[in-house]
């Protein structure tokens, strides 16, 4: 017992005189570690005659209890010490200005989009959303692309464990939800823009990727005509290019429009001279259009005898890369921020 007493008094000067996180963690590991004093103590039991063991081990666990407690108040003694020399010695003015947050910033394309809605909705266009994953027979049957139509091949698809479940290839599916959600039956005129993402099975390269943005526009009412298209979109052209951009309707081909056509723009990095980004030509096409098709018109509600539209598609992304020389489209989706800070 005078052993266990001798050792509690070492351990408490010892204690005592120390002043570092360091010397502390050395003087636990000594009396209260896994090899410690108290330990070894604990092990001698054995050699105790039988009728003073449970008196003894009595004293060896006081001991550690004691030497544990008078650790831990030797701990927050010096964790309180050393937050108080913080608070003394450095330099703390508490009259000085808050240091600003960092901010994120709008993604490129989110900035674009943003641009282009701002711009139909000053048009008169209401912004409708429509979902990402959809039905095969929304995103093509009803658009007048039947099973076995070849315009389908142009448009590599993701499809679910369910065939008839895909991610939507393009937003144009959001035309028929649309005009059933918003005509109410065929019997209202109805002009909306559909921005989304669409998802394309295509290899990765400079030029295409497996997800991007996409805005549909569709008006539908009675008496639209091929000039309200031209002259619609040819009003949203100059508001986002400028009131000088010259633009220009090239004949095409597209399943849910007919008679369908592309719009370009003269090329605003060279004026129309011609450049690397134009390829020369002095146009940079934009979107794609038409009017819409009597069969489009049919599945989403409405009698295309009495009703007539016109819809547009056009790609956040690659107007982007337009305005701003970019050659890589994979940079949107690639996370640098040497990339992003620019914007």
């Amino acid at each position: 017992m005078s052993e266990l007493k001798q050792v509690e008094r070492e351990a408490l000067d010892a204690l005592q005189g120390v002043a570092t996180a360091e010397a502390l963690a050395a003087w636990k590991s000594k009396y209260l570690g896994s090899k410690g004093v108290v330990r070894d103590l604990l092990s001698k039991i054995a050699s105790i005659p039988a009728e003073a063991r449970k008196a003894y081990g009595q004293e060896v666990n006081a001991l550690k209890d004691a030497l544990t407690s008078a650790f831990d108040a030797r701990e927050a003694q010096l964790a309180q010490a050393a937050l108080q020399r913080d608070l003394e010695g450095g330099a703390l003015d508490v009259t000085l200005d808050g240091r600003p947050r960092q901010s994120g910033r709008l993604h490129p394309s989110t900035q674009t989009l943003r641009q282009i809605m701002a711009i139909w909705a000053d048009m008169g266009f209401q912004v409708y959303k429509s979902r990402d994953v959809e039905l095969d027979d929304m995103n093509f049957t009803q658009l007048n692309f039947p099973p076995d139509h070849p315009a389908r091949d142009m448009q590599d698809t993701f499809y679910t464990v369910d065939p008839s479940v895909i991610l939507r290839t393009h937003t144009s599916p959001g035309q028929i939800r649309a005009m059933h959600e918003l005509g109410e039956n065929g019997t209202q005129p109805i002009r909306v823009v559909l921005p989304g993402m669409c998802y394309r099975f295509e290899q990765i390269t400079t030029r295409s990727e497996v997800q991007f943005h996409q805005v549909e526009g569709l008006v539908v009412g009675r008496n639209v005509r091929m000039s309200d298209l031209k002259g619609t979109f040819t009003q949203f052209l100059k508001r986002l290019f400028g009131e000088n951009t010259a633009v220009r309707f090239r004949a095409s081909y597209f399943p849910f429009t007919e008679p369908s056509m592309e719009i370009d723009v003269e090329c605003f990095l060279c004026g129309g001279a011609g450049c690397r980004v134009c390829k020369y030509t002095g146009w940079l096409e934009v979107a794609g259009s038409g009017m819409v098709h009597p069969n489009v018109l049919r599945n989403g509600g409405y009698d295309p005898s009495v009703w007539s539209g016109f819809a547009f598609g056009m790609g956040p992304e690659r107007i982007t890369m337009l305005k701003h020389d970019i050659q890589d489209i994979r940079y949107f989706w690639g996370n640098d921020l040497r990339f992003l800070g620019q914007f």
